[in-house]
């Protein structure tokens, strides 16, 4: 195991770091490794996919919108005390980030009615919940990502309890820093996913934070300003993103 100076060390001279082998590639990011078995590089792409990726096509900006927004949102946590697979920022399209055993699991938490939960329970939008609704989705593209709950999850041997309790814990409390946060920039967090993984039996938040995994409505105007405008086929879908960026980093 790395002793805690020199994975300090390593991580200080990240910007140094050598690419090395890809190791994995999805819809919007590519994973790297480096030199330092312990450090991944995440590379994000202007890709975009819908419906299981039935849909395709190109945002253009959208890796370096969601690189940085992913950035800045990380440290906000870090410094609220949210451990996060988070290093530091290497170029416009790629962070350093910690090496994660991924949990199956995605986590949704919705503040307002939308998407999938609007059609499951035949809802309209838009309706501010009394809480927070947490929810589980198996992480299996090729069943389309299906609900599912705790006793499932322990059945499986996915998670145990206490893992659960704190994926739980930090989700809800992830929720209520980043709902603060883009409150000031007059946004309003409608829903989000989240995913964790394991560092060192250490439960950290992983993958990103941005409009591809958020869900972010201009307070008053309700106007979308996330990865629904490519979705719905809404236009101003570069325009969206550019504006969450000036607003996330302004």
């Amino acid at each position: 195991m790395m002793s805690q100076k020199k994975c300090e060390s390593t991580i200080q001279k990240g910007g140094e770091m050598k690419k090395g082998e890809k190791i994995y590639e999805g819809k919007a990011k590519i994973v790297y490794k480096t030199d330092d078995p312990d450090l991944f590089i995440q590379y994000f792409k202007d890709d975009a996919t819908a419906f299981d990726a039935t849909k395709r096509g190109t945002i253009i900006g959208k890796g370096v919108v969601n690189n940085k927004v992913s950035a800045k949102l990380f440290e906000l946590l870090e410094s609220k005390g949210i451990p996060t697979h988070f290093v530091k920022l290497l170029s416009d399209r790629e962070m350093l980030m910690k090496r994660l055993k991924i949990m199956p699991i995605e986590v949704t938490v919705r503040n307002i009615t939308a998407g999938g939960m609007s059609k499951m329970l035949a809802i309209e939008e838009g309706i501010v919940l009394k809480e927070p609704v947490l929810e589980y989705h198996y992480k299996r593209d090729d069943l389309h990502d299906p609900l599912f709950n705790e006793y499932h999850i322990k059945a499986l041997g996915l998670a145990t309890d206490e893992e659960l309790d704190r994926v739980d814990t930090l989700s809800f409390e992830i929720n209520e820093i980043l709902k603060a946060f883009f409150s000031e920039r007059n946004l309003d967090l409608v829903d989000f996913k989240l995913e964790f993984g394991k560092h060192k039996e250490r439960i950290l938040l992983g993958d990103e934070i941005s409009p591809d995994t958020c869900r972010l409505w201009e307070k008053g105007t309700r106007k979308k300003l996330d990865k629904d405008r490519f979705r719905r086929d809404l236009g101003g879908i570069e325009e969206a993103y550019q504006e969450v960026y000036k607003r996330v980093m302004g």
